[in-house]
């Protein structure tokens, strides 16, 4: 126990930078929110340019699409390591290192001559990506005087919207314009810029570092297991599944590191990620919706734009057009979020959201091949509404009941299952869809046969009016086939996908209710 003389002797804790005023402020959150920018921005800006980038480096869409799992996977990976390095080596130390490896594996993208450098860039990329956002809503918030913290929150859940809106438009113009390298390129004068102002202004208001225990075979285990799975589900369709004895091996050691990994968390004594957390009845419910329902939404995020350049003949700049409105009312939607979470059971507002997501996708279920703009444009504006009562009311549900030195652990852990859930739903989603596009044209090419009159008028209609031969008639019909069974199988992944918001609903609704807690909620929201 301590006498009053070795408590006096004791060093009082270093208290925190007063807050920034004036024109440093200003600058200071422009550097911030724009690293936040850039970092959102690259989730969603290749989603329209896999078509082009597959293209261009000789591999199919399917592989292409590992350009979007590999990043997030490894995003996902690195976010809870973040509170690890933070104590380490300091807020901003760690959050300008951040961004000048993201600036290098961005540069590193653009190079890159084949897809296995591709994909390896994207991998660090995403690594480093994974501290920059919680650190940079950390920094906003000691650069505001407490009173104003909502604003600077809002100043950041701002930009971290629109960085989804941007992404597919601006991703379509650069790849239609100029090369899809440019979609990475752009980040390097914006990062370069965001290190030298941060650096600049918040070196002399760094946290202390401190050496701390580090759970390296946590780490070892985590990066296997989701590395291992990531893989066996980019790579199942093209092996046919567990036919492939790789597959089979990729399982079987996935389901050997998961389990290895859960023990030694559990009984660890610095656990890299504290799965104690799901004990609460709270977190469980609340970080499984979340998880579950960010999959099912990126996936879907991912292959409309796929569809939309593949079977409709849309330009890349075209489909991110057609995308971009998402978050205009997630946009406009954010004060009345501020304003009503307060007063509002986050419970009911988490049903809102599934149930607004579950009519969007039931509404695309029913897209046709000769579908306008507008018919698709429609549902995509309408999903604002959802996106706006969605992250934050869920995060309040997960974070509530929970004591303040486990909120970060909490929002870590959450974060992690759901970037992962985004990574791993794509990849589902992309085999669903194939899946069911070949069942799809299995069943309309049952009735391509000389004894159904309808077959047989349609090639000689083909013929007739397009001038040409039996056989040219007969490819054009199966291009047509093959475009209707994609179009069919992708109505299936999104009525599948209405089914799953609903389904998830009871999951809310056995937590505990929760009112207001809107400040946590948006400070780990992304």
């Amino acid at each position: 126990m301590d006498t009053p003389d070795t408590a006096a002797a004791k060093p009082a804790p270093p208290s925190p930078p007063p807050p920034l005023s004036g024109g440093k402020l200003v600058l200071a959150t422009v550097a911030v929110a724009l690293a936040t920018f850039m970092n959102v921005l690259d989730s969603s800006i290749a989603n329209v340019a896999i078509p082009t980038i597959s293209g261009n480096l000789g591999v199919s869409v399917d592989e292409g699409t590992w350009v979007i799992t590999l990043f997030a996977a490894a995003n996902a990976v690195a976010i809870p390591l973040t509170g690890w390095l933070t104590q380490r080596m300091g807020q901003i130390k760690l959050f300008v290192i951040s961004i000048l490896l993201f600036v290098l594996s961005s540069w590193l993208c653009g190079v890159a001559p084949n897809l296995p450098f591709l994909l390896a860039a994207r991998v660090l990329q995403g690594a480093v990506a994974g501290p920059m956002i919680p650190l940079s809503q950390a920094i906003l918030l000691s650069s505001y005087p407490k009173a104003k913290s909502g604003l600077a929150l809002a100043l950041w859940a701002m930009t971290a919207t629109v960085g989804p809106i941007a992404g597919p438009a601006l991703g379509g113009w650069i790849t239609d314009s100029y090369s899809w390298a440019w979609i990475f390129y752009i980040n390097i004068p914006v990062g370069l810029f965001a290190a030298a102002v941060t650096w600049a202004i918040y070196r002399d208001r760094d946290t202390p570092s401190r050496k701390l225990p580090f759970d390296a075979v946590g780490l070892l285990s985590l990066i296997a297991w989701v590395a291992s799975l990531q893989i066996m589900l980019d790579k199942g369709k093209d092996l046919d599944w567990f036919q492939s004895p790789v597959i089979v091996g990729l399982a079987v050691f996935a389901a050997l590191s998961f389990a290895f990994f859960v023990i030694w968390e559990l009984t660890d004594a610095h656990p890299i990620v504290n799965l104690r957390l799901f004990a609460g009845r709270n977190f469980l419910g609340g970080t499984v919706a979340i998880s579950v329902a960010y999959g099912v939404f990126f996936a879907n995020l991912v292959l409309l734009p796929q569809w939309m350049q593949q079977y409709l003949g849309y330009r890349s700049v075209d489909a991110g057009m057609a995308t971009a409105p998402l978050g205009i009312f997630a946009v406009l939607l954010a004060p009345v979020m501020a304003r009503l979470m307060p007063r509002s059971d986050a419970r009911v507002l988490g049903t809102g959201a599934f149930i607004g997501f579950a009519i969007v996708f039931f509404l695309r279920s029913h897209y046709y091949l000769d579908v306008d703009m507008f018919t698709l444009v429609v549902p995509t504006l309408l999903q604002g509404i959802p996106m706006a009562l969605f992250f934050v009311p869920l995060t309040a549900i997960i974070l509530s009941g929970l004591p303040p030195e486990k909120i970060p652990a909490a929002a870590g852990l959450s974060n992690f299952a759901r970037v992962f859930f985004g990574a791993a739903a794509t990849a589902i989603a992309s085999t669903t869809w194939n899946n069911r596009s070949i069942l799809h044209h299995a069943r309309l090419m049952d009735q391509a046969h000389v004894n159904n009159p309808a077959f047989s008028d349609s090639l000689q209609q083909l013929q007739t009016v397009l001038h040409l031969n039996p056989q040219q008639a007969y490819a054009r019909f199966e291009q047509s086939v093959v475009a209707q069974a994609a179009m069919l199988g992708l109505n299936d992944v999104f009525w599948i996908s209405s089914v799953i918001f609903i389904a998830i609903i009871p999951l809310i609704w056995l937590t505990k209710p929760v009112h207001g807690q809107a400040s946590d909620a948006a400070s780990a929201a992304h």
